[in-house]
């Protein structure tokens, strides 16, 4: 009994080794575990700092000139009376007569149309029409100027397609708006031979048709071409005109 002490005393001695190790290496871990939740605070200033730099800056908001005008004339009034009496004698509606309008802001239009008999030397018939197209400048669209150019060149062209049209001409009619075409031809209607003139012209924001022609009948002669010609241009002038003027 004396002899086992001793023994005892060593085995208890190195069982007691590993638990110190057990015991350190738990010490160990949790120092290393404070290191990384150290680390990881410095990376998440890091990442708000790059995403701050990398906000992007506000994009400018777009813009678009603005409209010349902003109103039309009334149609029935964009051509003098006296000027209309003029080229369509015996109109049945002297003061003209108003084209349908949901906006008349936007669209507008007139015509006249009468014919004067002449006795035994027949009859002449004239027609005289106008229209007002009016663009607004948008973003989405663009300026309106360079929406009532592009319609400008359409209108030109619906005028060169018309059906039946002979001896088609389009001429340049300096003096008129910022830019404006004549359009001349002759069509046959009830066995008659009909000279036209249409000037499209643009002013600023605004397109205006304007078309002339005109018939002899029971024997009246034929309206001259020049004439006619002659007649439309004075017309789309004052049209022309009446748009600066009702913007004023």
């Amino acid at each position: 009994m004396q002899r086992s002490a001793p023994r005892l005393t060593r085995i208890l001695a190195a069982a007691a080794v590993p638990v110190m190790l057990v015991v350190a290496g738990c010490s160990s871990d949790s120092g290393s575990g404070g290191g990384d939740a150290a680390g990881d605070s410095g990376a998440a200033r890091g990442e708000a700092t790059a995403s701050a730099s990398a906000t992007p800056s506000p994009k400018p908001t777009p813009t678009v000139e603005p409209a010349k005008y902003a109103k039309l004339p009334t149609a029935c009034k964009a051509i003098a009376a006296k000027t209309s009496a003029a080229l369509v004698p015996k109109a049945k509606s002297p003061n003209g007569t108003a084209a349908a309008s949901s906006d008349l802001s936007h669209r507008a239009g007139c015509s006249w149309n009468g014919l004067e008999d002449k006795g035994v030397k027949g009859s002449q018939y004239r027609w005289l029409d106008v229209s007002f197209y009016r663009y607004d400048s948008e973003v989405s669209l663009g300026s309106g100027q360079a929406r009532a150019q592009e319609n400008f060149a359409k209108e030109v062209g619906k005028i060169q397609a018309t059906t039946g049209a002979k001896t088609l001409s389009t001429a340049a009619a300096p003096g008129i708006g910022d830019e404006a075409k004549l359009v001349t031809y002759t069509v046959n209607k009830t066995d008659e031979d009909f000279p036209y003139a249409s000037v499209v012209a643009r002013t600023g924001n605004v397109v205006v048709v304007l078309s002339y022609n005109g018939a002899g009948y029971a024997g009246a002669p034929v309206p001259r071409a020049k004439t006619i010609v002659e007649g439309a241009t004075q017309a789309a002038k004052e049209a022309v005109a009446s748009v600066v003027a009702a913007n004023k």
